[in-house]
């Protein structure tokens, strides 16, 4: 029997990653990293918007609490992008998406309902 080192113990025992089930790879960008390479690419425009002042106030993966009509937690919304369009004079909440599940379906419909805000859906 060969003995085994600590580092070939844990190189053996690690767990495998675990993939994305609909096959997104996250991409780095500089300092930014993204889930996807559709929302790397919307993200990186939104960035150039924001330079040349058609955009301001991005803000990536915002939450959002969703309460009941008594105040309790129903669920959080994370969205992929939240900001001001200054050309248009309107908050947008835009999520890329490839496939829209069900439970997105009914959070985005949470949002329109309890907090008035339409969620855009930019298609990969």
């Amino acid at each position: 029997m060969t003995a085994m080192s600590a580092a070939e113990y844990r190189a053996q025992a690690a767990k495998p990653k675990r993939k994305n089930k609909y096959n997104a790879k996250r991409v780095t960008v500089g300092d930014r990293t993204y889930d996807s390479h559709a929302e790397m690419v919307y993200g990186e425009q939104l960035l150039l918007l924001e330079k040349s002042g058609l955009v301001g106030g991005i803000e990536r993966q915002r939450a959002f609490k969703i309460l009941g009509p008594k105040g309790e937690l129903i669920t959080t919304y994370r969205a992929d992008f939240a900001f001001w369009d200054h050309a248009e004079g309107r908050f947008r909440v835009v999520d890329v998406k490839g496939v829209e599940t069900p439970v997105f379906k009914m959070k985005r419909k949470l949002m329109r309902a309890f907090l008035g805000i339409e969620v855009e859906v930019v298609k990969s």
